[in-house]
């Protein structure tokens, strides 16, 4: 594997090696500090606004009562669920891009958000459940979809254009379902639905917080530690087979890890649309570095949810446009862009 020029080799306690790149190191604490700053603004942003010196006061504990309260309990829940899941979207994104090695690899076109969708309207539209089982239903949706796109790929392995293929295959199926279940519902669930179905972060508490983080907490080093055999998956797999990389493991475990990932972030704030497509091609555009750029691709699409949520209250007033709308307007945006691109340079 070729070793980009600016790559800097940095051995740590236990003999091991890691590869920094000097400007993708930047690019990822900018991003990080870009997504801690819009989620102190989104913060502040609402019905009672808050300055932003406030809002750092009362999160360092020294906020009167009245900001204790709107900080602590009504809005950091929600700042922290929008930073987790554009994390969870961008990393599983990302995942899915360089497994399949293509830029049209993400949830969205896979059919995983179409899929945990239909897990959430079985249990609106036919059970009436309540949030935690739609979010239990979504989760279930994910990884049900997730298994039925990887066995229907399987053909002595899982290859990357025959994923996408079939992933775009199932989501015409599952969206076509998704509509069949709308129209058996009644007009209460049908709005539910709808309302859930648009991707927002209004209204999301503790509950959603605590899920998504462990899960997290426990994913990204799982990811992170196959972070060198996923970049010899994107030389070919005879080349990492060549290599010593067990393949079919490694590319199970990942897309077991990107599926977890996508159907927990669609499960807490609905499916938004597009970050998983756009944070790691703007990810790689930035930090000019190959490989699939996970680090950086997950603080780009934490940076992402939150400002295109803080951008949606500023415009718009809180609670008016749901950010899976603003997400979806700038990623369809994106797509159509990236499509003209892939066909001018010959690959589609």
């Amino acid at each position: 594997m070729r070793t980009h020029p600016r790559s800097r080799a940095v051995r740590v306690p236990g003999g091991l090696s890691l590869r920094l790149d000097p400007r993708a190191l930047t690019v990822v604490v900018l991003l990080l500090l870009a997504a801690l700053a819009a989620g102190v603004a989104l913060i502040g942003t609402g019905d009672a606004q808050i300055p932003v010196a406030d809002v750092v006061r009362t999160l360092a504990g020294n906020g009167n009562a009245y900001q204790h309260f709107i900080v602590h309990e009504l809005r950091l829940p929600r700042v922290l669920v929008g930073l987790l899941v554009g994390a969870s979207l961008g990393l599983g994104g990302a995942l899915f891009q360089a497994v399949s090695r293509n830029p049209l690899g993400s949830p969205d076109v896979l059919g995983l958000s179409q899929g945990a969708t239909a897990g959430a309207l079985v249990v609106i539209v036919l059970m009436s459940g309540s949030a935690a089982e739609v979010t239990l239903g979504a989760l279930i949706g994910g990884l049900v979809t997730g298994l039925a796109i990887y066995l229907l790929a399987w053909k002595q392995g899982v290859h990357g254009y025959r994923l996408v293929l079939v992933g775009i295959g199932v989501s015409a199926v599952v969206t076509a379902v998704n509509g069949y279940l709308l129209t058996k519902a009644d007009l209460v669930d049908a709005a539910r639905a709808v309302v859930w179905m648009t991707g927002s972060l209004d209204g999301r508490d503790w509950d959603q917080v605590w899920p998504l983080l462990g899960l997290c907490a426990v994913l990204l080093p799982l990811v992170l530690a196959h972070g060198r055999g996923l970049r010899m998956l994107e030389m070919g797999d005879d080349t990492a087979g060549a290599l010593g990389v067990p393949v079919q493991r490694v590319r199970l475990v990942l897309m077991v890890s990107a599926v977890l990932l996508t159907a927990a972030a669609t499960a807490a704030a609905g499916p938004v649309s597009f970050v998983a497509l756009t944070a790691p091609q703007l990810a790689r555009r930035l930090t000019r570095s190959p490989g699939p750029n996970l680090v950086a691709s997950l603080c780009m699409g934490a940076a992402l949810l939150v400002t295109a949520d803080w951008a949606s209250q500023r415009v718009f007033g809180a609670g008016r446009l749901p950010v899976g709308v603003v997400t979806g307007v700038l990623g369809g945006g994106y797509l159509l862009w990236l499509l003209v691109t892939e066909r001018r340079a010959g690959r589609i």
